[in-house]
Order: C-alpha cells, then sequence, then structure tokens
C-alpha cells in the first residue's frame, strides 16, 4: 500500500474515530506535541490539550460530525474538504463548510488546521 493510500485511510479513520465523540479516542491519532489551531483561535499545543478542547466541544455540543466531502494526499500533507455539522442541545444541525489540512509525521498527526468562516458558523448555530 502507497504511503499516499496510508494517509487517506489514516484520516479517514481518524474522522470516523471522531464522530464517536469520545475524545480521549482521538489520543492514538496525535503526536505529543500536536498543533491545533482553527477559526483563527490561537493554536493549541499537546496531545494532551487538543484531546481537552475536544472534550469540550463534545460536552457542550448535542451533535458533533465531520463529513468528508473531498480529500486529497500530497507527501504527508492530507487536506480535507468537510462538513461539519454541530448542533448545540434543542438546536438545529449546523452544516459548516470546513477546509482541514493535517500533516502527519510518523505515523500520527502533528499539526491539524481547520478553516472556516466563524461568523458564518456561529450564525447557524443560533438559527
Amino acid at each position: 500500500m502507497s504511503d499516499a493510500t496510508q494517509h487517506d485511510a489514516f484520516i479517514r479513520d481518524f474522522v470516523s474515530t471522531f464522530n464517536a465523540k469520545d475524545a480521549d479516542a482521538l489520543a492514538p491519532f496525535l503526536t505529543e506535541d500536536v498543533t491545533f489551531s482553527a477559526y483563527g483561535d490561537e493554536p493549541v499545543h499537546g496531545r494532551a490539550a487538543v484531546i481537552a478542547l475536544w472534550r469540550g466541544v463534545f460536552a457542550n455540543f448535542a451533535q458533533v460530525r465531520f463529513e468528508t466531502v473531498h480529500q486529497a494526499v500530497n507527501g504527508d500533507v492530507v487536506i480535507a474538504e468537510q462538513i461539519h455539522g454541530l448542533a448545540l442541545a434543542g438546536g438545529n444541525l449546523a452544516a459548516v463548510m470546513n477546509m482541514a489540512v493535517y500533516e502527519l509525521r510518523g505515523g500520527k498527526i502533528a499539526a491539524w488546521r481547520d478553516y472556516t468562516n466563524p461568523a458564518y458558523a456561529a450564525s447557524l448555530l443560533q438559527a
């Protein structure tokens, strides 16, 4: 199996695991020194901090779901066009278009960047 095929499958497995809303299950996919950046916020550094961030998100949203629309691999970089489905308790599911960039090192995610329009996402969640 080529590196590109392995990287593609790895990120698809990661997204599938993510959709279970179990932050601790993300640990095997992340390097110890992973950096997560999203929505213009300050980057989050380290596996424990990234897991804590997602634990909070999973607790605050009734639904959190990623769906991959397109995915491309270039060396150790995987770029995924995704729809992030988010819903607050009692609220409508907001489908937010997102571009995720994953940099892999040693078979794990070393950097993860999400690009979206946070104002648009917030407006959908209030609808």
